[in-house]
C-alpha cells in the first residue's frame, strides 16, 4: 500500500511539472509574439522576421498562396509594407493556444493593423522549438 502511495505521489508530481512546462512554453511564445509586434511597430521587419524559422522550408500561406522560405517571406513583407506608415501599429490577440508536444505549439489568433485604413484578419501559427529557440515554421494569415 505504501508503494502505491509513493507511486501515486510521484505521478502527481510528474504531471504537475509537465503542466508547468506547458504553461511556461505557452507563456514564452506569447512573450515572443509581443516582442514580434514591438519590432513591427518600430518599423523593423527583420526583427519581426527573426521569430520565423530562417529556412527555405518555412511556409507562409496568405491570399496569394503559399510562399516557401524565410527570405521570400521577408521580401514579400518589404514589398507589401515599404515604410512605417504602411506598416501601421500591429496588435495580436491570441484566441487559442495548444502545446502539441514538447517542441510544437499551435496558435490561433487575430491581428489588427491600426493605420489610415485599418485592416485585420486571423492567423494560425505552428511554432517549433529548434536549437532551444521557439520559431514559427508555418503561418497561415488571412
Amino acid at each position: 500500500m505504501k508503494k502505491m502511495a509513493v507511486v501515486a505521489f510521484m505521478l502527481c508530481c510528474l504531471c504537475s511539472f509537465a503542466q508547468k512546462d506547458v504553461k511556461g512554453d505557452l507563456k514564452t511564445v506569447s512573450n515572443i509574439m509581443s516582442a514580434q509586434s514591438l519590432a513591427w511597430n518600430n518599423g523593423d521587419l527583420r526583427g519581426f522576421m527573426s521569430f520565423y524559422w530562417n529556412s527555405d522550408s518555412l511556409k507562409f500561406i496568405g491570399s496569394k498562396g503559399i510562399t516557401y522560405g524565410w527570405q521570400k517571406t521577408l521580401d514579400n513583407y518589404i514589398k507589401g509594407y515599404p515604410d512605417k506608415a504602411a506598416m501601421g501599429i500591429l496588435k495580436f490577440t491570441i484566441l487559442s493556444s495548444e502545446q502539441l508536444s514538447k517542441t510544437s505549439i499551435y496558435i490561433i489568433g487575430k491581428w489588427e493593423l491600426d493605420k489610415e485604413k485599418p485592416v485585420g484578419g486571423h492567423f494560425t501559427l505552428l511554432w517549433k522549438k529548434i536549437d532551444n529557440k521557439w520559431v514559427i515554421i508555418a503561418d497561415h494569415t488571412s
